[in-house]
């Protein structure tokens, strides 16, 4: 393996690196079939916060925990998110970003921003702007914005319409943003509309971004596109356009799965991650919040967020191993098998022992899953966590 110029370079940027862990990921969650109940699941967001706290602490990157309102709220106002957030910084972490909700409500059942009947527009935006109201309060700088509207049948409304009460809706939250504050929109393919999605590609969210301002970005989330699409090229476009704000990663064999990062094609993943680095987006000043997205059915919480974020690092720290200027060179003189060989040699060198220094470097663990196993508090949490209402998607 040809070692780059400066390893020392390659660990900076590693050091630096930051990964976001969703509250939601440590509660109960599934499928639209069944979501199966696992002892030791937090009750409460300050629970979740202890669990994020551990996953940070064996890994020493993931200082940052996303919410999700309501499933997140807290009583009392600016002072009750004022006192989550000073919890969560006595954990060691810290509050990331807000995650509106705007599609559980039996109001949306025709859609959110987009519904045709103006007092339920009202009510998701509403619900929009309470949302930068905790942004106030916490310091959080980024509210992201995922909406399930679409239709269901030819002519039930609209198409065009319904992107004019979108763009209406999104100016109004722009205005709302307090000074660093960003709004990051996700765009899905499919689901659960049927017939057409109103942000079903990172087209339309570009498109809506680029007419908001500078602080409008699009979140590419890596479960929500058509099989066969090369995400990486859609990556390296919005890193271009200087529009790429976030990742939500997860992965996927079929649909939206949301499984471990990286566990169903790390080779993309990695794919991904170099196109971020050669776009500069892995700089300290780049702006881009990597964030994993994942629901946890059948495997064990933490120890599922744990590997999810080893899974980034070693990505990212391959991705840092390519050799550009040997790439560049077979990429100028047209050798295609040359310029493979150069990404291929990167991707299949073993980082683990370079990653196990720098977590220790950084006064966590070597080996963060055998850490957390050896911890108890996968025990303890079971023993104490007994009885209220386990956090799950609508709690």
């Amino acid at each position: 393996m040809p070692e780059p110029a400066d390893l020392t370079a390659v660990e900076d940027v590693l050091r630096g690196q930051r990964i976001e862990t969703p509250s939601w990921a440590y509660a109960n969650s599934g499928t639209r079939f069944k979501v199966f109940a696992q002892p030791g699941v937090p009750r409460t967001v300050r629970e979740k916060l202890d669990d994020a706290a551990r996953v940070h602490r064996h890994t020493g990157v993931a200082p940052l925990v996303a919410l999700h309102i309501p499933w997140d709220r807290v009583e009392g106002g600016a002072e009750g998110w004022a006192r989550l957030a000073a919890y969560a910084r006595e954990q060691g972490v810290r509050l990331g970003t807000v995650n509106a909700n705007v599609f559980q409500d039996d109001a949306y059942m025709l859609g959110s921003v987009t519904n045709p009947d103006p007092a339920v527009r009202r009510k998701a935006l509403d619900h929009l702007r309470e949302c930068v109201e905790i942004m106030d309060a916490t310091g959080s700088r980024d509210l992201k914005l995922w909406f399930a509207d679409g239709t269901n049948y030819p002519g039930q409304d609209s198409l065009r319409g319904r992107q004019d009460r979108l763009a209406e809706a999104l100016t109004e939250v722009y205005e709302r943003l307090g000074t660093g504050q960003r709004l990051i929109l996700e765009y899905k393919l499919f689901e659960p509309a049927f017939y057409a999605t109103d942000v079903p590609d990172w087209g339309t969210a570009y498109a809506h971004c680029l007419r908001l301002g500078d602080r409008a970005q699009v979140c590419v989330d890596t479960g929500h596109h058509a099989p066969g699409t090369n995400i990486e090229f859609i990556v390296a476009f919005l890193l271009r356009e200087g529009k790429l704000g976030a990742f939500d990663f997860n992965s996927r064999f079929y649909a939206d799965d949301d499984l471990m990062a990286g566990a169903a094609d790390p080779f993309q993943l990695f794919r991904i991650l170099y196109e971020v680095r050669a776009g500069g987006g892995l700089a300290p000043d780049a702006g881009i919040a990597f964030m994993l997205d994942q629901c946890h059915n059948i495997e064990p919480k933490i120890p599922a967020v744990i590997r999810s974020v080893m899974n980034v690092q070693e990505a990212t720290a391959k991705a840092l191993l390519v050799d550009t200027e040997a790439l560049a060179k077979a990429q100028r003189e047209g050798d295609v098998l040359g310029a493979n060989e150069v990404l291929m040699d990167a991707y299949h060198t073993d980082v683990r022992p370079l990653l196990a220094r720098l977590r220790e470097s950084l006064g966590a663990d070597g080996d963060p899953l055998a850490a957390y196993r050896a911890s108890g508090w996968a025990e303890r949490i079971v023993a104490e966590r007994v009885g209220g209402e386990q956090a799950g998607w609508g709690a």
